[in-house]
C-alpha cells in the first residue's frame, strides 16, 4: 500500500516534515448598533418640559415630572427611561424619596449633583406640606385624591396602601403609606390605618390603594377591608370618606364611595366629600352622608 507524506530524505533533514495545517481564520460576529432615541428626537407632544406648558404640571405623570428634575440621560437612554428606571428600582416615589445620595448615585446615570438636586426637590415638597394650613391642597372630590396621588401611585409594581389625613377643613395634614403587599383584611391590621390619625389628630381620612395591573376596579377583598375600615372609623369617631383605587389610563381611578360599595351603612350622598362645624367648639368629625 502507497504510503503518504514526506520522509526526512526528501528534505535532507532528519527529523520528519508535517503536512501544514490549513490556517484558521476568525470571522469577527456582525457589530450590534444599538439605537436610543434622545428627547429631542421625540415630538414636542411627548417632551416632558413642553407638555407641562402646554397641559401644566398637574397633568404629568410622575416620572415626567421626575425627568425634568433631572434633566439630562445618559448612555443608557434618554432621561425620561432613566426616570421610570428610577422609579422602578426604587418602588416608586417614595423609595426615592428615602434613599440616601450613595443610594441614589448607585443607580446608573444618578451622579452626585443629581442625587442633591433629588434631594433639594423632596425638601421643598416636605416644607411646603409643613406651611400654613391655609395653604395645604384641599380635599373636595375623589378627582381631587387622583390629582394628588396618582402620578405616583400608578407606577408602583406593588399594592401600596396609603391614608390621606385630613383636617376640619378636608385640608390634608399627610399621607403615609401603612402598608404593601396583597390587601385583605388578614393582611392589613385596621389599627395601622388610624394609628398615625389618631396621633396626628385627624378629622378624617381617605384610604388609597392601587393596583399594579393597571385595573383599578374594586376587588372582593377592597370592599371587604372598606366595609371593616368604615365600622371602625365609626367607633373612633374618625370618619373614613372614601376608598379609592388607583390604576392607569383615563380616568384610572375609581371611588368606593361613588360606587356605595363599602359604605352602606354612611347612607346615598355620593356627592363628594363634605367638612361640616357642628358644636358649639365648631370641631366636627364630620363628612358626606354622615350624621344623616
Amino acid at each position: 500500500m502507497a504510503r503518504f507524506g514526506y520522509n526526512r530524505a526528501d528534505f535532507g533533514g532528519t527529523r520528519p516534515v508535517r503536512p501544514a495545517r490549513r490556517g484558521r481564520v476568525t470571522i469577527a460576529a456582525p457589530r450590534t448598533v444599538e439605537y436610543r432615541v434622545g428627547l429631542k428626537e421625540l415630538p414636542e407632544s411627548v417632551r416632558p418640559r413642553e407638555r407641562l406648558l402646554a397641559v401644566g404640571a398637574e397633568h404629568l405623570s410622575t416620572a415626567e415630572l421626575l425627568a425634568i428634575i433631572l434633566r439630562t440621560g445618559g448612555r443608557s437612554g434618554n432621561v425620561l427611561d432613566v426616570a421610570n428606571r428610577l422609579l422602578a428600582d426604587f418602588k416608586g416615589l417614595a423609595g426615592i424619596k428615602d434613599a440616601s445620595v450613595p443610594e441614589l448615585r448607585r443607580h446608573d446615570e444618578i451622579g452626585q449633583v443629581k442625587a442633591i438636586e433629588l434631594h433639594a426637590a423632596f425638601e421643598l415638597g416636605r416644607r411646603l406640606m409643613s406651611l400654613n394650613p391655609i395653604d395645604r391642597p384641599q380635599i373636595r372630590s375623589p378627582l381631587d385624591v387622583a390629582h394628588l396621588l396618582k402620578g405616583e401611585m400608578s407606577a408602583l409594581g406593588q399594592e401600596h396602601l396609603r391614608v390621606i389625613l385630613l383636617n376640619t377643613k378636608n385640608q390634608v395634614i399627610a399621607s403615609p403609606d401603612v402598608y404593601h403587599g396583597s390587601l385583605n383584611t388578614v393582611g392589613v391590621r385596621l389599627g395601622e390605618l388610624f394609628r398615625e390619625a389618631i396621633r396626628q389628630n385627624s378629622n378624617a381620612l381617605i384610604l388609597v390603594h392601587n393596583h399594579p395591573s393597571g385595573d383599578p376596579t374594586p376587588s372582593p377583598e377592597d370592599v371587604g377591608l372598606t366595609r371593616e375600615a368604615v365600622a371602625a372609623g365609626t367607633l373612633l369617631d374618625l370618619a373614613v370618606l372614601d376608598h379609592i383605587i388607583i390604576g392607569v389610563g383615563e380616568p384610572g381611578y375609581v371611588s368606593l364611595k361613588e360606587r356605595g360599595l363599602g359604605f352602606e351603612t354612611q347612607g346615598s350622598d355620593r356627592s363628594g366629600f363634605v367638612a361640616r362645624r357642628t358644636g358649639s367648639d365648631g370641631l366636627a368629625r364630620a363628612a358626606a352622608g354622615r350624621d344623616r
